[in-house]
């Protein structure tokens, strides 16, 4: 198959013809229709994941069809149209019996513990449990973008950040997981402000939705702005970034008794950012994390998608192929362009 290999960190990634993976027991092999190129990917090739070893294929965002089926897999057959979760659940340990698969103890995690779907095919463990059936009415390119922006965001701001009608939310940073937030927030009956340091990209946030934003490049305090606006703090913040500014800034924004939720990976330089616990406790305020989501909490997200009520193809920026998905992937920390990159092409 052709695929990305890198085989050091923070070297340029090449093309290459690899073997065609078989399907595990209990897994599947899925013929790449349409990967994303994240964020998550970039931190992976520079070296900040201790789970890949090398060398490795990249890409985690994907969406394709079911072309070869492990004996021991009941609920799929070849030519099924599929996406899955970016984290993946062993289906025996005490998190995923309580049905939290996206914190396994064992978990498996396509372009992190296992290659990914930088490639023409990628194989896909406990099919069973992990594979999520893709409706005709969803194109591959948007459910590839689903992959870990989109779901990581529902899963913040349904599930973690419990946002109903008519509170608050404040969105700090306007990269595909902001954009995503924020669409999902205002789907939800919520007031969003949305920050960023780039006018196109607070510009999309407003088309998804967004009631207010703030250009943090032009604001001496974001976090006061954010509680003008909203008198007196979002009821939920969501640091969308993952960078000691956006986190703290995220925190203080909160009202009392406020809920953040940290979403953007704390990696490298911001991997320790200064909490500021007094407020915390003075103000009752809740710090949550947010990985990812199941394989059985699609079927919410995706009801909304056929309904219209959201709309994740608005999302999607533009479409490469495989090989310009190298310099896609190395300019990540850029943060050049504005919506969803997807690789449609292989």
């Amino acid at each position: 198959m052709k695929a990305v290999l890198y085989e050091a960190f923070s070297q340029p990634p090449k093309i290459a013809r690899l073997a065609d993976p078989a399907p595990e027991p209990d897994g599947v092999v899925v013929k790449v229709m349409a990967t994303g190129v994240c964020r998550s990917d970039w931190h992976g090739w520079v070296g900040h994941d201790p789970d890949i070893a090398l060398p490795h294929v990249p890409g985690h965002e994907l969406a394709g069809t079911v072309a070869a089926v492990g004996g021991q897999v009941t609920r799929w057959k070849r030519g099924d149209r599929v996406t899955v979760p970016f984290v993946g659940g062993c289906g025996h340990c005490p998190q995923c019996h309580a049905g939290h698969q996206q914190v396994c103890d064992s978990q498996f995690q396509p372009g992190f513990t296992h290659w990914g779907s930088f490639a023409e095919y990628v194989s896909i463990h406990r099919a069973d449990l992990n594979l999520v059936a893709l409706p005709e009415t969803i194109d591959f390119a948007t459910a590839a973008s689903l992959g870990c922006r989109f779901v990581t965001s529902f899963r913040a701001v349904v599930d973690q950040g419990r946002v109903s009608a008519g509170q608050w939310v404040a969105v700090h940073g306007c990269g595909g997981v902001g954009l995503s937030a924020v669409m999902i927030a205002r789907a939800m009956g919520a007031q969003v402000v949305a920050v960023d340091i780039a006018q196109d990209k607070l510009a999309l946030a407003r088309q998804m939705g967004a009631v207010a934003t703030i250009h943090a490049a032009e604001v001496d305090d974001v976090a006061a702005a954010v509680r003008e606006i909203s008198g007196g703090g979002a009821h939920v913040s969501l640091d969308a970034l993952g960078a000691v500014t956006t986190c703290v800034n995220s925190i203080h924004s909160l009202r009392k008794r406020g809920r953040h939720i940290q979403v953007g990976l704390m990696a490298g330089a911001d991997s320790f950012p200064p909490v500021p616990m007094g407020r915390v406790i003075s103000h009752e305020l809740e710090i949550l994390g947010s990985h990812g989501m199941q394989a059985h909490r699609y079927g919410a997200m995706l009801d909304m998608i056929e309904a219209g009520t959201l709309k994740p193809e608005l999302l999607v920026g533009r479409t490469i192929n495989l090989e310009q998905s190298i310099d896609a992937l190395m300019g990540m920390d850029r943060f050049e362009g504005s919506g969803v990159t997807v690789v449609t092409e292989f």
